[in-house]
């Protein structure tokens, strides 16, 4: 059995980390709270947006439209979005794996670039063949976390835009986590580009009129619902971030409870068995003397 000490000690370390996992966990979910707004907000006006310009691309020509050329998987860019910091429990590992499942399977045999967004991920594929090498692409997705806004995030998407239309990219794909509750958070993908029509979705027959002009639509709006529909993946990964984080520190915090409450009872039974062992002592002592 321990020294009573060395339980002791325990107790207050456990007892520390409790404090801190505890006040982890209230700083998550203040920061979830407005990451959920943000994120419940923006969906609705950025997926009716992508279905309106894919609607309306469906009726522009082809050699027209230099976003929606014919896509092949021979040179695919792949945006992964993660985190700058840990304690988020498998927030983290989830994009990472599904990303090495895309290089795998889907993108089998491509040439494939990832653009680390995160910490998290530049460390995980900063050694890797996948990592970034002679593009001119941005560099700074770890600063873009730490000041999320749609202005920093547009120019960054710029740039990625500018390297697919200059062809050193034959599709663009985001992998993040895509946020449903605080408890629940799903790895997911999404073409960016080409635009492609929505699966499962009809085609469209219309007959649109483009004011002010069809290139107007094709330069301005189709490069601008990217780069929403990028700022909402981004979105997204922050406040999964958030439950996640919540969670696992939720989690910690119980197991601390539990490992203290089982500490003490350690404790106690030491501590009954060292007064136990000194009353034997002084009754041996006191019979000794009698005898």
């Amino acid at each position: 059995m321990p020294s009573l000490k060395e339980v002791r000690n325990k107790i207050v370390s456990v007892g520390s980390t409790m404090q801190i996992t505890s006040a982890m966990k209230m700083v998550s979910a203040a920061k979830l709270k407005r990451a959920q707004d943000a994120i419940t907000q923006m969906r609705p006006y950025a997926n009716k947006l992508k279905e309106i310009l894919q609607n309306v691309s469906s009726s522009v020509d082809v050699s027209e439209n230099v976003y929606a050329r014919p896509s092949v998987n021979k040179n695919v860019l792949i945006l992964t979005i993660s985190s700058n910091r840990g304690l988020a429990g498998a927030f983290n590992a989830n994009v990472i794996k599904k990303t090495n499942a895309l290089i795998a399977g889907e993108f089998k045999g491509a040439e494939v670039t990832v653009l680390p967004i995160g910490k998290k991920v530049t460390d995980a594929f900063k050694k890797t063949k996948y990592s970034i090498s002679g593009q001119d692409l941005p560099n700074n997705g770890t600063q873009l976390l730490d000041k999320l806004s749609y202005e920093l995030a547009g120019p960054f998407m710029q740039m990625v835009i500018d390297a697919f239309l200059n062809k050193q990219f034959d599709k663009v794909v985001v992998v993040y986590n895509q946020f449903r509750n605080a408890a629940v958070q799903v790895a997911s993908n999404e073409q960016l580009l080409p635009i492609v029509a929505t699966a499962g979705a009809k085609a469209s027959n219309a007959d649109y009129i483009f004011e002010p002009n069809q290139d107007y639509m094709v330069n301005e709006l189709i490069p601008r619902s990217v780069k929403t529909q990028f700022y909402k993946a981004l979105l997204d990964s922050v406040a999964s971030e958030h439950g996640a984080r919540m969670t696992a520190m939720h989690k910690a915090t119980d197991n601390a409870k539990a490992m203290q409450r089982e500490l003490k009872i350690t404790y106690n039974k030491a501590r009954q068995a060292s007064i136990t062992k000194e009353i034997l002592e002084i009754v041996g002592g006191a019979e000794a003397l009698k005898g």
